[in-house]
């Protein structure tokens, strides 16, 4: 069994909340908040399998406070699971209020990625944690991957429900 360090995956994105952000309540757009969660997340995922990965799912999605002109995002994307063929990673952002220095946590989500190649090998690598958080999203890994797997059942009937004419 091989091991990897978490903050190996790592990785923190900071973005200054500009007026292209906005949306009309005059704060950051949720697509552009998903947009920076894909894409973070995708080079801790890509860390891990050193492989080509797809997104798969983003879930457990939460918009805990809004950002707006006054705030810088820092994004913080990790690795929680690996699995078969696929890698979680944990992204939270936390905003701070540049001209008062105070810090919050504005945003939390879950996202899935599909390694592409069908002999990846990383499936019995230990995940060796730094932080407290980090142990308990690890150690609870095992229960989210199983909501997935009985989410992703339920869709697949959904799927041939769902008319595309």
């Amino acid at each position: 069994m091989s091991e990897m360090h978490i903050n190996a995956s790592l990785v923190i994105l900071n973005h200054r909340v500009m007026v292209p952000d906005l949306n009309e309540h005059h704060t950051v757009f949720g697509g552009q908040i998903l947009s920076l969660v894909d894409s973070s997340a995708s080079v801790s995922a890509m860390r891990a399998a050193r492989q080509t990965v797809v997104t798969g799912t983003i879930d457990h999605i939460n918009f805990l406070q809004p950002f707006d002109l006054r705030h810088a995002m820092s994004v913080e994307s990790y690795v929680t699971g690996i699995g078969k063929r696929s890698i979680e990673v944990f992204t939270k952002i936390i905003g701070e209020d540049l001209q008062t220095g105070e810090r919050f946590l504005g945003f939390y989500a879950f996202t899935t990625f599909v390694v592409q190649a069908a002999e990846f090998t990383n499936v019995d690598t230990q995940l060796l944690t730094d932080t407290h958080e980090q142990a308990q999203l690890v150690a609870s890994y095992a229960k989210r991957k199983q909501q997935r797997d009985v989410v992703r059942l339920a869709d697949k009937a959904l799927t041939t429900a769902i008319q595309v004419e």
